[in-house]
């Protein structure tokens, strides 16, 4: 962003919501967010939180303006997410603004945790600091920044996006299980991009016997790239060692989600190669896919890419465990072959899934409709 003068509050919006989103797929469990500083009508400094463990976006933004000369005294920070007042691996974000003197704090979206919930704009206003949320606009992007770190504060669980290519007649593959590749180029060179923003990528055990996947983040601008863990939902535990997930096991892990009483030589030998069991119990598939999201949660997992196959599409779906949705329907036409979902669904149109918008756009060749189901 330059520096002049008259610098309006949406282009400052604007540009703390695009530096937050530098951080995707980087700071996970913690949330992406980003800062600017603003004094006379000006940026002087900027920041966002890069990755786990780094400074937060508050105080890189501070550090920014320093490096440039520039006192951060009586200047307004525009933060998309209220700034923490605990101390984890770094210092509160609040007593940072405190110390550097900023006069105004303003601030995107609310943090849902017990631990910073109102705490930092609490603790500002105490220190004589001006504190107002934004509306409007700027507030719903900097709230569905921070979705999947959101879903897991509230639920313990994932935010969950059902990713699938589909022909124009509904169809994911041929009648003997052909899929590759329905999609074009493009479309599949964006799901590598979300792959490597997302913590986990996630297939059904069918899915990964017939396709043998390897659920990497492949050919993404950026050096380097971080790997999402792989994760395959396995009640029976069919999955084999000779899998080509096990390939690159040093590149990402691989995460099982199996019943509750997992064949014990099948989990050794899982095991040996690699992956790492997690057994969950459940009457039926819908409750273990729920357990099984919640165990993904408990070990840092805040958002999951389910890529198939129709099985557990079907079984999310039904299960109201699907939050976003990303479909690419290709100028195919099968007349036969499998269904994007599979199982038994509602019996009445009533009862099905209401998506509340779809976005449309093109992907090379194919169409992409991108919904949201639920916002946290």
């Amino acid at each position: 962003m330059s520096d002049g003068r008259g610098t309006s509050e949406a282009e400052i919006w604007q540009r703390a919501i695009q530096l937050a989103s530098r951080g995707l797929g980087w700071t996970s469990p913690n949330p992406t967010v980003g800062a600017v500083l603003v004094k006379d009508g000006r940026v002087i400094g900027e920041g966002w939180h890069r990755r786990h463990g780094d400074l937060h976006a508050e105080r890189e933004a501070l550090a920014d303006a320093r490096r440039r000369g520039n006192d951060p005294a009586g200047a307004t920070a525009y933060v998309t997410l209220e700034p923490c007042a605990h101390t984890g691996s770094q210092p509160p974000c609040a007593d940072g603004l405190i110390e550097a003197g900023v006069a105004e704090v303003v601030i995107g979206a609310e943090d849902p945790t017990g631990k910073t919930r109102g705490k930092g704009p609490s603790r500002l206003e105490e220190a004589g600091i001006s504190v107002r949320w934004a509306d409007g606009p700027f507030a719903d992007l900097a709230r569905a920044l921070v979705q999947d770190f959101r879903k897991r504060a509230i639920t313990g669980k994932p935010l969950v996006t059902l990713k699938t290519a589909m022909t124009l007649d509904g169809k994911v593959a041929t009648r003997s299980g052909d899929s590759k590749w329905i999609s074009g180029d493009e479309s599949r060179a964006l799901v590598h991009r979300w792959r490597a923003e997302m913590d986990a990528v996630a297939v059904g055990s069918g899915t990964q016997l017939a396709d043998d996947p390897r659920l990497t983040a492949r050919e993404v601008e950026g050096d380097p790239v971080r790997q999402p863990a792989r994760v395959i939902f396995d009640t029976g535990l069919v999955t084999t060692p000779g899998a080509a997930l096990f390939e690159d096991i040093d590149e990402a892990p691989v995460l099982i989600v199996a019943g509750p009483d997992p064949d014990p030589e099948r989990a050794a030998a899982l095991e040996a190669a690699g992956a790492e069991i997690l057994p969950v119990g459940g009457t039926d598939p819908g409750e273990r896919l729920g357990r099984g999201l919640e165990a993904l949660g408990s070990r840092g997992i805040g958002s999951v890419l389910l890529e198939g196959g129709p099985g557990l599409a079907g079984v999310a779906v039904s299960a109201g465990e699907v939050d976003r949705t990303q479909v690419f329907i290709a100028p195919l036409i099968l007349g036969g072959g499998r269904p994007a979902t599979d199982g038994p669904g509602p019996e009445l149109i009533a009862d099905a899934t209401r998506v509340p918008e779809v976005r449309v756009s093109r992907v090379g060749q194919d169409v992409l409709m991108s919904a949201t189901i639920r916002t946290w």
